[in-house]
Parts: structure tokens; sequence; C-alpha cells
């Protein structure tokens, strides 16, 4: 999707025992199964704590970022609750999303992260009225102009999450430049008006000037109803995408590949590309935990 961004703009435990052995454990581990975008190949029914795959080549991976929500809060030193253009929340005006974001959304408990949408009107900062708000996370700045948390340049993410069910829901794991300014940008997953594919994209811009992107998709499979693993290889000379360890999607062209650092972002927007029906009021996105590795 285009973002657009500016100063004030648009702005459990089923903790794994062992998790951070396995993960260890497994960043040696090639990830198995043909890549085809769109071919709808059955995931292994598997307890979200064991389905990453860590990095699906071997090499001298570094666990980087590794967050699996221990606690009762949202760990400050590694996330903010909004964009870099927080300004009492934040939302993305040119995508026409129906939600403010507000730190009020964001709750971590027994090793989960859960982000809330609700209807309840909320007027925003920008002094226009959405009628939900809901909640996000970024390794991004706390307003225009801090510094961001943390950064990467290329790398292996992958997050464990669980979609809401309810029509209307724009949920998101995305990455966008230190720079604030699209494109580029990588969706490592996003859902538009199902729960049964998932999209992923690039974008970048023409030598023109004129913005392009890339798509692949995947499915169908009901994400909503457990854990899946999403991830991105993202290298020098290719971004991979995977879906509980298979490959989905593959870029190759060296234009279309980001060279920059980039921030990290999970997100629940609301009512892209159709707003939520009216029986509904609320809907939550689960995440177990999000890791980084880099070489």
């Amino acid at each position: 999707m285009t973002r657009k961004t500016g100063p004030g703009g648009p702005a459990r435990s089923r903790r794994r025992t062992a998790a951070l052995t396995l993960a260890s454990a497994l960043l040696a581990l090639t990830a198995c199964g043909a890549p085809a975008a769109g071919t709808a190949t059955p995931s292994p029914t598997v307890p979200a704590a064991v389905t990453s795959s860590g990095p699906p080549d071997p090499g001298p991976w570094r666990l980087v970022l590794d967050d699996g929500f221990d606690g009762s809060e949202l760990d400050s030193a590694l996330w903010t609750t909004c964009y870099d253009w927080n300004k009492d929340g934040c939302t993305i005006s040119s995508n026409d999303e129906s939600q403010w974001y507000l730190p009020d959304q964001v709750s971590v408990d027994d090793g989960e992260l859960t982000l809330t949408a609700e209807r309840r009107e909320t007027r925003g900062s920008d002094d226009e009225t959405y009628p939900w708000r809901s909640g996000m996370i970024s390794t991004g700045r706390d307003q225009w102009y801090g510094e961001p948390r943390r950064v990467f340049t290329y790398g292996y993410f992958e997050a464990s999450i669980r979609i809401p069910e309810e029509a209307g829901m724009f949920p998101a794991f995305w990455m966008m430049p230190e720079s604030r300014f699209t494109p580029p940008e990588v969706d490592i997953m996003e859902f538009l008006d199902s729960t049964t594919r998932v999209n992923m994209y690039v974008h970048w811009r023409e030598p023109d000037g004129e913005r392009a992107r890339a798509r692949g998709e995947y499915g169908p499979s009901d994400f909503s109803e457990r854990f899946h693993v999403f991830g991105l290889l993202w290298e020098r000379d290719a971004l991979v995408w995977y879906v509980d360890g298979v490959e989905r999607f593959r870029v190759t062209e060296p234009e279309r590949i980001p060279d920059m650092p980039m921030e990290v972002m999970v997100n629940l927007a609301v009512g892209v590309p159709e707003e939520p029906p009216e029986d509904v009021d609320e809907a939550v996105m689960r995440v177990d935990w999000v890791r980084v590795w880099q070489r």
C-alpha cells in the first residue's frame, strides 16, 4: 500500500520453555518446499512456537532482535506505538484508513502482544475524527525529529502472528525507511479484504520518479485460525518471502531491492479496502514473537 509521511502528517506464557535454544538450533536449517507464489500448499498444523525455521540458509547469523513479549508491558527500549510522525497518536491518511493509533490499544500479557481495534469515535491531533482506534508497534521514533530505536539493513525478519477473523481489518507486518519517506517499502505480509490470502509487496521508485511495486500472493488458508510465521530474507541481490518456513515469493531485480536502513512495524489498520460490517465493533491481532537475524 502507498504510504505518505511527513511532520504532523498522517501520519501465553505460551512462551517456549526452550525457545531460545530452539531458535538457535534452527539457524542452520534450510526451509523446505518449492517457491510458488499463490500455490495453495497446506501448511503443517503445528504450534506457533515451533514453526520458526530461522534464516533459510546456513551461515554466520546473529539474532539481533528477539522479543517474545514476556512480562506485562511493551519493551519501550525496542518499540514505540506509532509511526515517526507521532503526535498524540497517528494514522496513514493517504490510505484512507479508519483508525487512529493510540498506545492504550497495545497490550502485553502472558508472552503475547495484542493489538486491539475498537469501534470508538476518536479525535486525532490532525483535527480529523476517526470511527475506530487501534494499535501498532514500530522500532522507529517517538516523534518526527527523534532517533529510531532500531533500524536494519539486510537480514532475516520473522514474526509469529494470528490475524483477526473479522472483516474490514488490514493487519500488516512491514518495513519503511529510516528516512521516514517511502518508497522503498517492503510488506512482509498484508491481508486486504481476506483472511485466507496473504499479500507480499515491494515498493520502489523508477528512474523517472514513478512509483512501482511487485506483488506476491499465497493461499488459500484460514490465517485467522492459528498463528502463522511470516518471514522475509532481505539480501543485496534478493528479497524472498516465506510463510511458515516455505518460500512463497521472490524478487531479484536490483532496482527493486532497497539498500537503506529500515524500521520494522506491526499494525492493525481498519477500513482498507472496505469498512467493517456494522455488527463488528472489535478485532484483535496477536503476536507471539518478532525476531531479526543479521550476518
